[in-house]
């Protein structure tokens, strides 16, 4: 990207911010490293692992459906809402027979601690194709993600029939709970991709940060505005209603490049203060920024993430999504450099009307020359499991 004079100037003489590195909305919810709390509730008309406070480790597994028939799936369902019912609650496995294998893995002793186990499951677009006869069934705006401006997209590590969204405070918990499932669907789902992640503690406090120094996720929807913001509701098929679309993007982050940046552009490419989170007309990470009166961005630049993202306007306030980001470092990149970065995951009532319309604007937006796609996918998170005797589905398959 080239930047002229004026602009890298104006960039190194305001003092920027440091809000979320991959898409900073409004809102009052900022996502925060929870302390200990109780273990989230598996029934209920919404899935947990939403609007839960995020857990300190998380898995994204993404699976292929090997299984033909409805029933089929319809048993591969009921199996897998048994097994995460039984793993968010926790207890003693059933032993089986003496010569059998054992019921369990052992990783987490004998006893299986809830740890704040969510597993949400989301379904993909390719789902209802012609295998199962559920085209017609198919959530209104779930499609294939396409490839977007600076993507760099691997076809292994995008799309999937199913999704499984793992979160827990301790990193043996998810891996457990992942293991337990792959192991008791093995032949009916095929897994596509899979990548751990996790969640900084607030340093020194407010919302947890991003491998790039900056806090991620100050700006997010309450509960309370979840209705009109996060789920699925009128014009969605009426086994639908309570879930919400999901949009996972595996994003790189060229870190060796982006610690040579100093640390005024780094603050007006963000359009947010690294050390406090505040927006640069602002004081604190709460702070919301005022477009209005800095209509030609002196304080914040009108190509800031932030500004980009969300201009704050009565045009752009639906499009407001829930963000659940999640660090990522996975070794060595080609090349040599870092594989780190970050895990986005957002929800939303509308893939169009939130993602899509965010990540258009973003077209221009210079953080891009720091960061690179390369995989995720569009995807449902089905409605909550309401009862002992309802499972992931239910409405979908009957």
């Amino acid at each position: 990207m080239t930047v002229d004079r004026r602009t890298a100037l104006k960039r190194l003489t305001v003092g920027a911010v440091g809000a979320a590195a991959v898409a900073a909305l409004p809102g009052t919810q900022p996502v925060l490293l929870p302390a200990a709390e109780e273990t989230p509730s598996f029934h209920g008309p919404h899935q947990a692992g939403i609007f839960t406070p995020p857990q300190r480790s998380a898995v994204f597994a993404a699976f292929d459906v090997a299984v033909r028939s409805v029933e089929a799936l319809r048993q591969t369902l009921q199996t897998l809402t048994a097994r995460a019912r039984f793993l968010a609650t926790g207890g003693e496995p059933t032993a089986g027979p003496v010569t059998a294998p054992p019921a369990d893995n052992g990783v987490l002793g004998p006893t299986i601690p809830a740890d704040r186990l969510t597993i949400t499951v989301s379904v993909g677009a390719s789902l209802f194709d012609r295998r199962f006869g559920m085209a017609d069934r198919r959530p209104r705006s779930l499609t294939t993600m396409g490839v977007f401006p600076g993507d760099a997209l691997d076809p292994t590590l995008c799309h999937g029939d199913l999704l499984l969204q793992i979160c827990a405070d301790n990193p043996d918990t998810v891996h457990h709970a992942l293991r337990d499932i792959a192991r008791n669907t093995r032949g009916a789902l095929l897994m596509r991709f899979r990548r751990a992640g996790f969640l900084s503690p607030p340093r020194p406090s407010g919302t947890a940060r991003n491998l790039m120094g900056f806090k991620d996720g100050t700006s997010n929807p309450t509960e309370a505005e979840g209705a009109e913001l996060v789920w699925a509701g009128v014009g969605e098929p009426g086994w639908a209603v309570g879930g919400s679309y999901q949009a996972l993007r595996f994003i790189r982050m060229h870190t060796e490049f982006w610690d040579r940046v100093s640390m005024a552009e780094q603050e007006a490419i963000i359009g947010r203060r690294r050390d406090s989170g505040a927006p640069l007309d602002g004081m604190t990470e709460q702070d919301q920024p005022d477009y209005e009166r800095d209509p030609a961005g002196a304080l914040t630049a009108l190509d800031a993430h932030i500004r980009l993202a969300n201009p704050r306007t009565p045009q752009t306030a639906n499009s407001r999504i829930l963000r659940r980001p999640y660090n990522y470092d996975d070794g060595v990149a080609p090349g040599g450099g870092l594989d780190a970065g970050l895990i986005f995951c957002a929800y939303q009532q509308d893939l169009r009307r939130g993602f899509e319309a965010v990540q258009n604007r973003l077209a221009d937006d210079p953080l891009t020359d720091y960061i690179r796609p390369f995989g995720g996918g569009y995807f449902f998170a089905l409605p909550g499991v309401t009862s002992e005797v309802d499972w992931y589905g239910r409405g979908l398959l009957g």
